[in-house]
């Protein structure tokens, strides 16, 4: 019996699925303890956008820690904060000419949720809050009352309330008009659903199945929220920091959030890191009214600034994103040709695109035979049934194509012993 296995949770998910024990890393690559390389296309579940232990962010930090550098200072001024601060203002508001006040969380994304759901309550005085069909926004207490799994939403324990579930984009049909109805509910006194201090929406969801809200959606969205004078949160913790192939992945769409949430790959390093962007009339907390001892990584903010100079200076690594997701786009297509979208339907954009499949069995199995091969892939979506592909951003292209060829030859094996069963 492994150490694991005599002392740690039940909790645990993913060494399950990765039944090995991991100890070197970079790149795109992982290697476990027998020295066997994989290729990751689980990038921390979209954490480690840059790969794991990125050369120029490496650097920055060893740098920073040979000088003695802060590494914890509670929410204290620190030069690292400021680095960072100037960096993400000069590069990435700016140009965009966005008008955001920071707010720095705890270090997970759930706690930056938890943050936005509270100032939104705070601001308009009002209790509940609009989340998604199949949105996903953490697992603690308020966040889990948004997201709707119900997985986790089975581990609270207690009644989760002041959360009106709506219908995401295309969740009805593409001809369904799910903002219409949901503007009825909220013109209607009476029915039955009391207006909302805010709505929460991943533009795209990455747990709940890669469902990827329109353009034209997220614009009727925002319109809906400014008739209504609710509040618009935009949860970009998983879809963001260039997954998408812009920074932000509503930017496609033009529309303007009141608070934006990000963690995951914002550190740029794997490190735990989460902000909250407030529009800055929005910021009416008292000081310490929302707090916590980890309130900005020192050691976060240094790979980030790094980060951000490095790729996002110009718009040179959203075109590399974008010839990369290209590359996924079409093996996707040719994949789903070959055994028919009723049977693997290519879902997701940019870099978090994914295969649904009939079942979460199926799904299951060629992720497992994935693994079997040396390709670490992951599975998400309302029944599990969707083969996720979520590659560093920063993978070379040839290893990009050799995890999408052990794909395809999983879902070949998976496939043909389906057939050889039917049979």
């Amino acid at each position: 019996m492994s150490i694991f296995d005599q002392l740690e949770s039940e909790v645990q998910c993913y060494a399950r699925s990765f039944p090995v024990t991991f100890n070197k890393a970079k790149g795109e690559h992982l290697y476990d303890i027998d020295g066997r390389q994989y290729i990751d296309f689980l990038a921390g579940a979209g954490t480690l956008n840059y790969g794991h232990n990125n050369d120029v962010m490496k650097a920055a930090l060893i740098d920073y820690i040979k000088e003695d550098g802060v590494t914890h200072g509670l929410d204290m001024h620190t030069a690292a904060k400021a680095e960072f601060l100037k960096a993400y203002n000069e590069i990435i508001l700016k140009p965009r000419n966005m008008d955001y006040t920071f707010q720095f969380t705890g270090p997970t994304g759930t706690n930056a949720v938890e943050a936005a759901m509270k100032l939104a309550r705070k601001v308009t005085g009002r209790n509940t809050i609009v989340s998604f069909t199949n949105g996903f926004h953490g697992v603690t207490l308020g966040s889990v009352a948004a997201t709707g799994n119900g997985h986790h939403r089975g581990g609270a324990g207690v009644a989760l309330g002041d959360i009106n579930r709506m219908p995401f984009c295309g969740y009805h049909g593409r001809d369904v008009d799910s903002l219409k109805m949901i503007d009825k509910l909220l013109s209607d006194p009476s029915s039955g659903i009391d207006l909302p201090a805010a709505m929460l929406v991943e533009p795209v969801q990455g747990e709940g199945g890669l469902n990827v809200a329109t353009n034209d959606w997220l614009q009727g969205l925002e319109k809906l929220c400014r008739k209504h004078d609710i509040l618009l949160i935009v949860d970009d913790i998983q879809a963001g920091c260039g997954r998408t192939g812009t920074y932000f992945s509503f930017e496609p769409s033009g529309i303007k959030p009141d608070i934006i949430t990000q963690s995951k790959s914002l550190s740029g390093y794997g490190l735990p890191f989460a902000i909250v962007l407030l529009r800055p009339d929005l910021d009416v907390w008292e000081p310490g009214e929302h707090n916590g001892t980890f309130r900005g990584n020192n050691h976060a903010f240094i790979t980030a600034a790094a980060a951000l100079r490095h790729y996002w200076k110009d718009d040179s690594f959203s075109k590399e994103i974008t010839e990369k997701a290209g590359i996924v786009s079409h093996r996707f297509k040719k994949i789903a040709d070959r055994y028919g979208v009723t049977r693997l339907q290519p879902k997701g954009r940019g870099m978090m695109q994914g295969l649904s499949c009939k079942d979460g069995d199926t799904a299951d199995a060629i992720a497992k035979a994935c693994f079997e091969r040396g390709l670490i892939i992951e599975t998400c979506g309302n029944l599990g049934q969707v083969v996720k592909c979520f590659a560093p951003l920063t993978i070379d292209k040839g290893e990009l194509i050799k995890g999408l060829d052990i794909l395809s030859d999983s879902i070949a094996e998976v496939f043909d012993e389906k057939v050889s069963k039917a049979s």
